[in-house]
């Protein structure tokens, strides 16, 4: 199995279940709380590596405890974090995130500006030979010197398209060849026109691939060949954060097994609606085992 490198953002998690948001400023009770590893790429590296896959992540904490928590979390789920480099003039990441019984959530997140964002110590020459390169937009210097690299190396690469760095996606859909976009960032690059229109959009900048996750409705994807779209799986949704984060690592596993699209989609909204099964973004996340039970029971 080739080796899938995870380049962005990660960070530390507070979790905070409620039964509703309070339509007026007040004290809320939470149901439960838990401290989990979080950020994008470093989601979607753990979601690889729970799924029987090889992931490293490189990305920028801080040298501090939430740092360390944050190693030791994906170190313990089998990511390889030799390039996650710790910065001591820099914070870690942190989130407060209040979901309520519908699961839906609120993220209110703290990103250190004066962290490094030089990428000189990038190891890019492990990009040759490895099976995909996965990025998000929280760090935009690393993303476009890897899939640069991943390019010049014929490396796939997958783009988690979020809101965020609206200016930047041109540049960064070049060099992308499956571009997967939250459905709130598609519209805000590319507004006011139906879905199909957007992803032809997208298309003509480059990459072979456009999709848009649709949350309980799934995932819908264009490319020269034609389009399609994977419907989502019912289930009891407790936290929908890192669903996906969840979507994007198991899709970039499945592409690096072989699998067609229809099936790398099917098999991505599967783990993605298993992870919305528990509270925090990787508690939830299945084991390989679990993911084919799942879609075996809905053939």
């Amino acid at each position: 199995m080739k080796r899938i490198i995870c380049i962005g953002h990660a960070a530390l998690d507070y979790i905070y279940r409620i039964e509703a948001f309070p339509k007026v400023p007040s004290k809320v009770r939470a149901l439960e709380h838990v401290e989990s590893g979080g950020g994008m790429a470093a989601n979607a590296a753990a979601t690889i590596a729970r799924l029987g896959g090889k992931a490293e992540l490189w990305s920028r904490v801080g040298d501090d405890d939430a740092g360390v928590k944050i190693r030791a979390g994906l170190r313990s789920l089998g990511v390889d974090v030799r390039s996650v480099q710790a910065f001591e003039e820099g914070r870690t990441s942190t989130s407060a995130i209040i979901v309520d019984d519908a699961g839906e959530r609120l993220i209110v997140g703290a990103r250190d500006i004066n962290m490094p964002s030089g990428t000189s110590w990038l190891p890019l020459e492990r990009i040759k030979g490895a099976g995909a390169v996965l990025g998000d937009v929280r760090w935009l210097e690393g993303l476009r010197v890897s899939f640069a690299r991943a390019r010049k190396e014929g490396v796939p690469t997958v783009f988690d398209a979020d809101l965020g760095a609206r200016e930047a996606l041109a540049e960064v859909l070049e060099l992308t060849d499956y571009a997967i976009f939250s459905a709130p960032a598609l519209e805000d690059f590319i507004p006011e026109v139906e879905i199909g229109e957007k992803l032809k959009r997208v298309l003509a900048f480059g990459p072979k691939h456009a999709g848009v996750t649709l949350g309980a409705d799934g995932y819908r994807w264009m490319e020269a060949s034609g389009e399609g779209h994977q419907p989502g799986f019912k289930v009891d949704v407790v936290d929908t954060t890192g669903a996906g984060d969840a979507f994007h690592g198991a899709f970039a596993l499945a592409l690096v097994e072989g699998q067609p699209i229809e099936a790398c989609a099917r098999f991505a909204c599967a783990v993605a609606a298993m992870k919305c099964t528990r509270i925090g973004s990787r508690a939830g996340l299945p084991t390989r085992a679990q993911v084919e039970s799942f879609l075996a029971a809905r053939n």
